[in-house]
């Protein structure tokens, strides 16, 4: 699969990007008219730039050492755009890969052909009808989900953002202020389209989707009915009620049906680590969490070592950014340390992510402790896993087995894999996966390991929430290849 070095690297690059470029159009209708979502080792194509596909390809090769370019995948992205596919997620990078390693001599369109046959002419539609959606709480979280569902809306068939709940502002211009603060995002950036303020029907035109915001001060207060919201899932981003009795008040609404917690549940609430135990998610739940985002961060890598190694016991430690719920200068706060300046101290407070591990891994109970320090950034946190393995090892080989892992397993969403010797926090803004293993931090000594995993703890969780609010939908894809 490694391709020769060009003679002219210019002419190369301007040919590679003039297939990304056609690929684009390609992406873009497949998505809209056929709900077909295509990828590069679980990496999304559809609305990205020409740059953005391109670092997709190049990316296959820091972590595979196979080179992937446009050459081979842009024959292969045709050959199923011309093929009556039914609503499905391709990995194209993976696909061209296995295309590219068989030995048959076919042709792209035959090869695509027979892999992709079973999908042909499917109009299984994800849902039977579209899921209205609505977000209680407008902040970090919710705003980012807002983008998200936003971008995944496709042909309008799936899941469908139709309100937020938010409080009353003191002052003017509520409206325009709720959309300035998510057009521009001082960590990720400006918002991916257009946003229309309408404030005649109090709503937010985004990217053609109306959603509509409503001013409650409790869930009491709310008749989704009376928006045309019905049977909808609620998002709730508050973490006002983290128990059944306190949730359960948005089930009381009408027009509501189910309640997805943005934060750990208390009680008999299921925790959800999606990729982990998200199959716990019966067609009877109606209120279940998203756990947290350090939980969600540790408990795939856990599970993998676990599975490959055995871990008798072990400590993580998480690097935190800090939050909100901090102060920026010395102030009286609840929490211990927590009233300190978050912007100029590194604040030692507890985190509830270890025990919490357990009710994604129940063989872990009782086996882990935790803490956490909270530091002078604003997104991307680490968190480090110091273990006892019940199987020794190596570097090299815990290593190979986690990028092994990260690219070709079922926890591909969820772990992501970096060999660069010279990345920081920042470069992980934007992360869609759980964490990101950083294999070169990596310390082995024989049964005893210390590993290091970055996680955007905003907008990577918030990727793990949309993939455990389409699973809480009933929402199911045709995958090809099948991990």
């Amino acid at each position: 699969m490694n391709r020769p070095k060009p003679d002219d690297f210019f002419k190369d690059w301007k040919e590679r990007e003039a297939l990304a470029e056609a690929m684009i159009p390609i992406i873009g209708k497949l998505n809209r008219e056929r709900n077909v979502a295509v990828y590069i080792y679980g990496r999304p194509l559809a609305n990205r730039s020409v740059i953005d596909i391109m670092k997709a390809h190049r990316f296959v090769r820091q972590v595979e050492g196979n080179e992937l370019s446009e050459f081979e995948s842009f024959a292969i992205l045709e050959a199923i755009s011309q093929m009556n596919l039914g609503p499905a997620h391709l990995d194209l990078g993976k696909i061209t890969a296995a295309y590219m390693a068989d030995s048959r001599g076919m042709t792209a369109g035959d090869y695509v052909a027979e892999e992709l046959q079973s999908m042909v002419g499917s109009h299984d539609k994800p849902l039977t009808e579209p899921q209205d959606v609505v977000l209680y709480g407008f902040g970090r979280i919710g705003r980012l989900l807002t983008r998200l569902l936003v971008e995944k809306t496709g042909g309008g068939d799936v899941l469908r953002l139709r309100a937020v709940v938010v409080r009353k502002a003191k002052g003017a211009n509520d409206l325009v202020k709720r959309a300035s603060l998510l057009r521009r995002d001082s960590v990720h950036g400006s918002f991916k389209g257009t946003i229309r303020v309408d404030e005649e029907t109090n709503s937010l035109i985004l990217n053609g989707n109306e959603v509509k915001f409503i001013y409650a001060n409790s869930p009491a207060e709310i008749d989704y009915s009376d928006y045309g919201i019905n049977n909808a899932i609620v998002v709730d981003n508050t973490g006002a009620w983290r128990d059944t009795e306190g949730l359960g008040q948005h089930l009381s609404c009408n027009g509501a049906s189910k309640v997805m917690l943005t934060a750990p549940g208390k009680g008999d609430i299921k925790n959800i680590v999606y990729g982990i135990n998200n199959g716990d998610i019966s067609s009877t739940d109606t209120i279940v969490s998203a756990a947290s985002c350090t939980t969600n961060a540790i408990v795939p890598v856990l599970k993998a070592v676990m599975d490959e190694y055995g871990v008798k016991h072990g400590h993580v430690e998480t690097v935190h950014s800090y939050t909100n719920d901090q102060n920026l200068i010395d102030n009286f706060h609840s929490g211990e340390r927590r009233g300190r300046s978050a912007a100029l101290n590194m604040v030692l407070t507890e985190t509830g992510a270890a025990k919490a591990v357990s009710k994604a891994l129940p063989e872990l109970e009782g086996k882990l402790t935790g803490n956490a320090i909270r530091v002078p950034t604003p997104n991307v946190s680490m968190a480090i896993l110091n273990l006892q393995l019940e199987k020794g090892t190596t570097k090299d080989e815990l290593n190979n087995y986690m990028r092994s892992v990260a690219l070709h397993s079922p926890l591909q969403q969820q772990i992501d894999f970096t060999n660069s010797p010279e990345v920081v926090s920042s470069d992980f803004v934007g992360s869609r996966h759980a964490c990101v293993f950083d294999s070169k931090a990596t310390i082995v000594d024989g049964s005893s390991a210390v590993l290091y995993c970055w996680y955007d703890n905003e907008f990577g969780y918030s990727c793990q929430v949309m993939r455990c609010l389409e699973d809480l939908a009933g929402v199911q894809y045709s995958v090809y290849p099948v991990t």
